[in-house]
């Protein structure tokens, strides 16, 4: 008699190895860009400065539901020039920015890069992002915190397939244009807010593009540190061969660093030119008011360039207006420069109040290298900046003389009908 059958033993199976987590990969990674920076043996030293291009921008629209981010505006950029985007939030210019470099897809409209066209709404042809031959700086840095500096610039060279010792050098030569030499090794997460904004920089840089973009990158900084990152920005711009397309609401940055300015309001562009061309020569009453500080007053076309202040029939304002737009009796915004202001304690001896307002003192508030004073100019109520090295009290009367070219006049109401296409 058989015994009871007897079931072969199984063999034990061992456990499967859980799959890499996102992190050990990413650290796998790491170590492999570690070695690579280690163990690279450099050669002759690259250059980073390659060939900036134009960038044409014709019929560009983006909706967001009914709105209009961006409304079919046209935008001509040369080739190597520091171009900016000025504008309040939600005036469009970032959407503008990321569609120039295919992060956001148009509904209608045409860019151009060089000779290459990178979208074309109605050729269906879209360029993705990175084969565009475009640098992108953002505001956040999007740095990589468990990579190095090394780690961090020379990724996007990884993942184009360059030999190591191109890499190496190309990295060299990138933290070198931003003043990081020897930071090779540092890890991101102990670098201040400076050297951050300054490894993203040399990461957009490291593979010379033809168009760097960048989108606020100053807006975290504290505000000393904004002053230097400009001149750096400024003398960088200096030294590569590459168009850069900036997008700032910030007028001192826009001011300070832009070859030229575009003015953007509602999704649409108010106003193209160099920095004194727009602050000293504004085509719209946005432009004006939006560009360095001015004081807007009510008043009424009394001749052929003449206006009288509401509300005080003494006072009279000669300024060069268009009377195509403008005639006798026609309520208007006169818009006046304040820098340009002089101040008199009475009346100047033999005037004829021709581009002399009056104010009388209700409020003064010191702000350091200024006061600020509030009252009524007519039946205006403006607040007006006047150099600290002088202090008017609360009832006194001051007189303000401007010249004709400190002064610009708009229609009532031309400030949200202006733009230009």
């Amino acid at each position: 008699m058989r015994g009871p059958a007897t079931r072969p033993a199984r063999a034990r199976r061992r456990p499967a190895a859980p799959p890499l987590s996102r992190a050990r990969r990413a650290s796998g990674k790491e170590r492999e860009l570690t070695d690579q920076a280690d163990t690279v043996e450099h050669g002759s030293t690259v250059s980073l400065t390659g060939t900036g291009a134009a960038v044409r921008i014709e019929g560009l629209l983006k909706t967001f539901g009914s709105v209009a981010a961006v409304d079919y505006i046209n935008l001509d950029i040369k080739a190597g020039e520091f171009f900016t985007l000025l504008g309040p939030s939600g005036c469009g210019k970032t959407t503008t920015l990321r569609m120039i470099g295919g992060l956001e897809r148009p509904d209608a409209g045409k860019v151009t890069v060089g000779d290459d066209v990178v979208v074309s709404v109605s050729d269906r042809k879209f360029v993705q992002p990175d084969k565009r031959d475009m640098g992108m700086v953002f505001q956040s840095y999007a740095l990589w915190p468990h990579m190095t500096v090394f780690e961090n610039v020379a990724y996007p060279l990884k993942m184009r397939g360059l030999r190591k010792a191109e890499i190496g050098d190309r990295v060299e030569e990138s933290l070198r244009l931003v003043g990081l030499e020897g930071f090779s090794s540092r890890p991101s997460p102990l670098l201040s807010g400076g050297q951050q904004q300054r490894v993203a920089l040399a990461r957009a840089l490291v593979y010379a593009p033809r168009v760097l973009l960048l989108d606020e990158p100053l807006s975290n900084l504290d505000a000393k540190l904004r002053v230097t990152m400009r001149q750096e920005l400024k003398e960088l711009q200096g030294r590569v061969d590459v168009t850069m397309i900036y997008v700032t609401h910030d007028q001192t940055e826009a001011l300070s660093l832009s070859d030229r300015i575009a003015i953007m309001n509602s999704g649409r562009v108010e106003q193209v030119g160099t920095p004194q061309q727009i602050y000293l020569h504004p085509a719209t009453a946005f432009a004006q008011d939006f560009l360095g500080q001015t004081i807007s007053i009510s008043g009424r076309v009394d001749g052929p360039g003449v206006v009288k202040v509401s509300g005080d029939v003494e006072n009279l304002i000669h300024v060069a207006m268009d009377s195509s737009k403008m005639a006798v009796g026609d309520e208007v915004t006169v818009a006046i420069r304040p820098e340009q202001m002089l101040t008199h304690d009475t009346m100047p001896g033999g005037a004829d109040n021709r581009n002399i307002i009056r104010l009388v003192v209700e409020e003064a508030t010191f702000v350091g290298d200024h006061y600020e004073y509030k009252g009524q100019i007519g039946d205006t109520l403006a607040v007006i900046p006047l150099p600290s090295n002088k202090q008017y009290a609360v009832g006194e009367t001051v007189y303000l003389e401007f010249p004709e070219s400190a002064a610009a006049v708009w229609p009532k109401g031309a400030e949200v009908a202006d733009h230009i296409d």
